[in-house]
């Protein structure tokens, strides 16, 4: 049985954004338990089940009241876990298959050097100095954030977006690891 959560919703729409934190409280265990079984990783899920309800107090005035808010809000983590699933696919793929021209690459094959340089040449300068730090010469994030002086967050986000990059563009070229 759900909670009736439309006394809180009220007040958070009328501008009484604390009483969000009732729908947290009474919400959480749900989101967080759904975006867990999904995803597999109990960080991962945190941060889903955080974007959930960000997203949910975002979007809270477009809620349809006279639907349940929990499946609402469900509906919500299971898009954003979908949404996590389907990017990480595409980025292990484009790991494995960046993975293997590396390799090519290193072990001096013309061709594939070819490959290598015009994907890399895709990426702007500090994103594919991240790459080729990373996968040729295995720094960590945070050494390759002394290398090029960006914090090891930004080292990680950046890394990530280069690889969902490289993936699109390894996509379009038929690439298959």
């Amino acid at each position: 049985m759900e909670e009736d959560l439309s006394p809180a919703i009220r007040k958070v729409l009328s501008g009484e954004i604390e009483a969000f934190s009732e729908i947290v409280e009474a919400c959480q265990g749900a989101v967080y338990n759904l975006a867990f079984r999904l995803l597999g990783d109990p960080a991962e899920a945190e941060d889903i089940a955080q974007e959930a309800f960000l997203r949910a107090f975002k979007n809270l005035s477009f809620y349809d009241s006279k639907r349940p808010f929990l499946r609402w809000l469900l509906a919500i983590t299971y898009n954003l876990s979908m949404d996590y699933l389907r990017r990480r696919s595409r980025e292990i793929r484009a790991v494995k298959a960046f993975s293997a021209l590396a390799d090519r690459q290193n072990r001096n094959s013309e061709p594939s050097a070819m490959e290598v340089q015009e994907l890399l040449g895709r990426l702007d300068a500090v994103d594919r100095a991240i790459v080729v730090l990373k996968y040729w010469h295995g720094f960590s994030l945070k050494e390759i954030g002394e290398i090029v002086g960006l914090g090891e967050g930004v080292v990680k986000v950046r890394l990530h977006r280069a690889r969902l990059r490289l993936a699109d563009e390894l996509e379009k070229e038929g690439w298959q690891p």
